[in-house]
């Protein structure tokens, strides 16, 4: 199972043009921005840095000397305190794993491996917070008194949380209220009400009447029908 798991997460990534949960704090200044010429300016201790993946942002804070902390999953603190086994490379199993155990570490890495060969974006949401950033000094220390183990949640403590409660005082994440909107979306369409009513009867006729077929055929259209 965990390697099929592996093997989807690597096919995911090839879909590069379906970025469904990359961040949108600006997507409208990015198209009006115009091209930047010249060497970008040397990244500053306490700056803010995401790295767009093919399904999502991932995010960090710049700590100086190459370095990047971050919050990303990761089983192995949870089996070992081999400090020498943990700071290697995270693997998509490992990743895998402390997404289903909710487990992470906020942990310091190259600024190479966290970029992982993907562009590096520097700063791009002070423009689009209410909140000022903090002096970078003090966005850092933040970061760095939050370096270990800490309970991670897909939507509501991911490495955007990290990095925005860094940087501005308050943790925000546009990736998990785009996710929260195109839930909704689906939710008000009345066409999942008829979808999963169609699916429930399908399971019915395969499996027959039981209380594990029969219940959810009704539940679920009820439940999404009053939701819309």
């Amino acid at each position: 199972m965990l390697q099929l798991l592996s093997f989807l997460v690597g096919k995911f990534s090839l879909l590069s043009n379906f970025k469904l949960f990359e961040s949108t704090w600006s997507d409208a200044e990015d198209k009006e921005r115009p091209a930047q010429r010249g060497p970008p300016p040397p990244l500053q201790r306490g700056d803010l840095l995401e790295v767009p993946r093919s399904l999502f942002t991932h995010y960090g804070i710049y700590l100086g000397d190459n370095k990047v902390a971050h919050l990303i999953p990761d089983i192995l603190p949870v089996f070992t305190n081999n400090m020498k086994q943990i700071s290697c490379v995270i693997t998509n199993k490992r990743l895998i794993l402390g997404c289903m155990y909710r487990c992470a570490s906020v942990r310091v890495d190259t600024l190479e491996d966290f970029a992982y060969g993907d562009k590096i974006v520097v700063n791009r949401m002070d423009k689009m917070m209410k909140k000022p950033a903090l002096n970078n000094e003090h966005v850092a220390k933040r970061a760095e008194k939050l370096i270990g183990t800490i309970p991670y949640s897909l939507l509501w403590n991911n490495c955007e949380h990290f990095v925005t409660y860094c940087r501005y005082g308050c943790a925000a994440s546009r990736q998990t209220e785009k996710f929260c909107e195109c839930l909704k979306s689906i939710i008000r369409d009345q066409r999942s009400v008829i979808a999963t009513g169609l699916l429930g009867m399908i399971s019915i006729v395969c499996f027959g009447m039981a209380p594990l077929t029969t219940l959810p055929t009704i539940l679920i259209p009820f439940t999404l029908w009053m939701a819309g």
